[in-house]
């Protein structure tokens, strides 16, 4: 048996561990609501519950608020016993869908951490039954956690967890993610990012011959095949991968023009900023900037910058694109999911100089012709802006509690010492 004082340690383990990591997801998911509104399209298409995709934005902004403030109620001690009970049949339930995740495969990223942290199904699978035990002892020993603000304010935490959380994922979705954990992240050079580091494993294949004789067939390896032998007839070769190597962050990134000439090395390569207008639906994108573009175009041409339009548009979409919004830039083909992962905006611009990502923007916030007023080598807009992760990080951090932190005092100064008093004078009368 286990000593109170073990139980009570057990406890507050598994309470911090399923609060961080309930917290760490909802806001990894908040940050990007476009992501997971895009994986929950990926897992609607592969139940084969097309009707359903029309909800996939609601319950992307629906799934990071419930798991963050889910993980403030466990950390704080919100409720324990609705919470540890609501805690269970969550786990419960995503432990067995990402066990048939793991078995059937259906998608090879559950995005239970966005792409902040990308698990294999089977990782995530470990990961959810250690989360489940956890569940299991804090139902199990729920009067052992101590609630850090009393009932009478515990639903200020519970609502500011909700506020904080939509706010962020309201503003990354009308703007970019605060935080961009994607491989097209500002500062990121692309050709460098393609290319498999020195001393990584590369792909092995192992190629069969069949060869035909007396008509009996026969497998041969690329070493003892009858190269020589006028014998054997050549009937067939198969090549399977028997050993996955390294893979790039970028794999998949091409241009392609109109003519199917590809044109990925050359925008890469250019010494010169290049600008490029990412839509991968054209049915699907906003236009109602559409004016400003067409501005940027023209200081494009301007300066001799280059400006192409990516899309995965069919070929009438891009007819009726170039007749109903006067596009006279070149638009190329690309891949719909690179296109959707360079940037959250349909449509959205991105900004290249030495195949290095330098800027990019939503469609809300194109640079207009005020600012677009010189050249870019002399402006700030033709710079890598600084990066200041870490000044998000704490300024998220103290968003998130520095209110709880004052209602904690609140609630200590007006309930809990008036409480502590209370019990001091019973004592007293007591003796």
């Amino acid at each position: 048996m286990m000593s109170r004082k073990g139980i009570k340690i057990s406890a507050e383990i598994c309470r911090i561990l399923l609060g961080g990591v309930f917290i760490f997801s909802g806001f990894v998911k908040a940050v990007d609501p476009l992501g997971s509104a895009y994986k929950f399209q990926e897992y609607f298409s592969v139940f084969g519950m097309p009707w359903m995709e029309p909800a996939t934005l609601v319950a992307s902004f629906v799934l990071s608020a419930f798991e963050f403030s889910l993980g403030v109620s466990v950390l704080l001690g919100i409720s324990r016993r609705f919470t540890s009970v609501l805690t269970f049949l969550f786990m419960s339930f995503m432990t067995l869908l990402t066990l048939y995740s793991a078995i059937v495969n259906p998608v090879t990223d559950c995005g239970c951490f966005g792409d902040a942290l990308v698990l294999t199904n089977w990782e995530t699978f470990y990961k959810n039954i250690i989360l489940l035990l956890a569940s299991v002892f804090l139902l199990k020993w729920k009067k052992y956690i101590i609630p850090v603000l009393t009932e009478k304010l515990s639903w200020f935490g519970l609502l500011w967890s909700y506020i904080f959380i939509f706010s962020i994922s309201f503003y990354c979705f009308f703007n970019l993610p605060i935080f961009d954990f994607r491989p097209y992240k500002i500062g990121t050079n692309i050709p460098q990012s393609m290319e498999i580091p020195e001393g990584f494993p590369h792909d092995k294949y192992e190629t069969t011959f069949i060869y035909e004789k007396s008509g009996v067939r026969k497998e041969f390896t690329v070493d003892n095949y009858p190269a020589n032998d006028s014998s054997w007839t050549f009937v067939d070769a198969r090549t399977k991968l028997v050993a996955k190597g390294y893979i790039p962050p970028i794999h998949d990134f091409s241009i392609m023009l109109p003519d199917k000439s590809d044109i990925t090395d050359i925008i890469l390569a250019d010494t010169s900023y290049t600008f490029l207008l990412i839509s991968y639906s054209f049915d699907q994108a906003e236009d109602s900037n559409i004016d400003i573009i067409n501005e940027v175009y023209d200081y494009a041409r301007m300066y001799n910058y280059k400006f192409y339009c990516l899309t995965a548009s069919p070929s009438e979409s891009v007819s009726d694109w170039i007749e109903n919004m006067g596009a006279e830039y070149s638009i190329c083909t690309s891949d719909e999911t690179t296109l959707k992962t360079i940037i959250r905006s349909n449509p959205g611009l991105l900004l290249l100089k030495n195949g290095t990502i330098i800027n990019k923007w939503h469609y809300r916030n194109i640079p207009q012709e005020d600012k677009l007023n010189k050249s870019l080598s002399s402006i700030e807009l033709g710079k890598i802006p600084p990066d200041h992760t870490r000044k998000k990080i704490i300024y998220s951090v103290i968003a998130l509690f520095l209110p709880l932190g004052l209602i904690f005092l609140f609630d200590y100064l007006l309930y809990r010492r008036k409480r502590k008093e209370e019990k001091k004078i019973e004592i007293g009368d007591i003796i």
